[in-house]
């Protein structure tokens, strides 16, 4: 989602915009977002502008037992100041921040806010999605996926390498 805040540069600080996001699709290299709704507020600050979000949809995912991909409900909320690479006044280039990984605003005074709400909604998806609670998994001997039903295996199998302790035991 592009947005150009060239008139919103031009405002004294304070000025806020505000715009509504329905049913859009955000896709970015690793990532998509689907379904996204929700609001932007940009306010024009001293260095740049703050950009508000909050943001839901839904992302697809691949479950970490079972393999079987399915959609996660995802909700993000962020904020974070874009700083201008031009000036607005000048048409001169504008000294870079010694912030590492700050957004910018290009040359034509547009900000991208795909790339944040990427970040931030990489950092809401579960590091082993599930895709419920009682996901049963694969089984470990034929791959069968037990959500689906029982397989044919042995249900107890032992490593040979501990048959010698479950000796033991009888």
């Amino acid at each position: 989602m592009e947005i150009n805040v060239a008139g919103l540069l031009h405002e004294t600080v304070g000025a806020v915009r505000e715009y509504e996001l329905a049913g859009a699709e955000i896709t970015a290299d690793d990532i998509t977002f689907r379904q996204v709704s929700g609001q932007l507020k940009l306010t024009r600050t001293p260095r740049g502008i703050l950009v508000e979000g909050k943001f839901s949809g839904e992302v697809e995912l691949i479950c970490s037992r079972c393999l079987s991909a399915f959609r996660y409900p995802l909700t993000i909320s962020f904020q974070e100041e874009f700083l201008p690479t031009i000036d607005i006044n000048s048409g001169l280039p504008v000294e870079a921040p010694d912030e590492p990984g700050a957004f910018r605003i290009d040359d034509h005074h547009i900000i991208d806010v795909d790339e944040a709400i990427r970040q931030y909604a990489l950092m809401a998806v579960p590091m082993k999605p599930l895709c419920e609670d009682s996901c049963a998994g694969l089984c470990p001997g034929c791959g069968k996926n037990l959500n689906k039903g029982t397989c044919g295996c042995p249900s107890e199998t032992t490593d040979p390498r501990w048959a010698k302790l479950g000796e033991l035991r009888k």
